[in-house]
């Protein structure tokens, strides 16, 4: 995934610099396996949205305050940025774009359309919207890419603690089972909503990423809306229309795999591997090949 060349000065990121500067989260970690993967942050992305926006707290923070109704690809990729830095990029860049949005979210406060106050920085809602980033991009790299295992889902969720703890979360989740009873305790307040619609509107009709065939947006679409529970497409009222097809199934798949094995000189994750004097290639090589090459530099700092 090469970040676009139009971006904000703000979010104009250079993975290469400075050089031998760590990541927030180390490399060979499974949060570096996942966020390599354009299908499965876009899928996941899109999931983490529709969990937010059952919440009317949330949904009225973004469609008020944002521009994502008018301008979906700028508001998109400035989100992706954010999320790939925190990952790949030099700690002190990560924190200054992270440090951006705290700012920004500083100033996003209001009503819902029922009168109940919100403020993007209300603890309970930095946790949720949190939880539905780091769950989304996980399930979708399981489901559309490849089985993770138990521990290595433990170990994404921890190798992800310092990024929401720079976010101001107070509860990162440790595991899934710190997800589902968020959810739960949230559930009561979840409502179907026209915006619910709209946003994916928008992400079936390709504004949100012009270059991918419309047909893919779709099946994007209807995987996202699959990685929410039953009982919360129901309470969405997103019915049998967003019903994931085997055609769907079958091409997410296979563009999940090729995404995987698809690398450049000019992706964050080959970036940032060469920044701290690894392999470019670091990120695609198996566990195993990433242990000795990170044993091998261990020993040469400690030689």
């Amino acid at each position: 995934m090469k970040l676009p060349d139009d971006l904000p000065s703000a979010y104009r990121v250079d993975f290469t610099a400075p050089v031998g500067e760590p990541s927030l989260v180390p490399p060979g970690s499974m949060q570096w396996r996942v966020f390599k993967n354009p299908i499965a942050l876009a899928i996941g992305g899109v999931a983490a949205v529709l969990f937010e926006f059952a919440d009317a707290r949330i949904r009225s923070g973004v469609w008020d305050h944002s521009i994502y109704k008018v301008d979906p690809i700028g508001r998109s990729q400035r989100t992706g940025v954010a999320a790939l830095v925190g990952v790949f990029g030099p700690q002190s860049t990560a924190r200054r774009i992270i440090g951006g949005v705290n700012r920004m979210h500083r100033k996003v406060a209001g009503e819902t359309p029922k009168g109940e106050a919100y403020r993007a920085l209300d603890p309970e809602l930095l946790d949720w919207v949190s939880a539905t980033a780091g769950y989304g991009f996980l399930e979708a790299y399981h489901r559309f890419v490849s089985p993770v295992s138990a521990a290595d889902r433990a170990s994404y969720y921890r190798d992800g603690e310092a990024v929401a703890r720079l976010y101001g979360v107070e509860h990162p989740l440790t595991s899934d089972a710190d997800f589902f009873a968020m959810l739960d305790r949230l559930y009561p307040r979840f409502e179907a909503h026209p915006i619910n619609r709209e946003f994916l509107d928008i992400i079936m009709s390709r504004k949100a990423a012009p270059t991918v065939p419309k047909v893919l947006h779709r099946s994007l679409a209807r995987a996202s809306v699959s990685l929410l529970p039953q009982k919360v497409r129901e309470r969405m009222e997103l019915g049998p229309e967003f019903d994931l097809t085997m055609g769907d199934r079958l091409a997410l798949r296979l563009m999940g795999k090729l995404a995987d094995k698809a690398r450049s000189k000019d992706m964050p994750a080959w970036q940032a591997a060469e920044r701290m004097g690894l392999p470019g290639n670091f990120a695609w090589l198996s566990s195993a090949r990433q242990e000795q090459i990170l044993s091998a530099t261990r020993g040469e700092a400690l030689a």
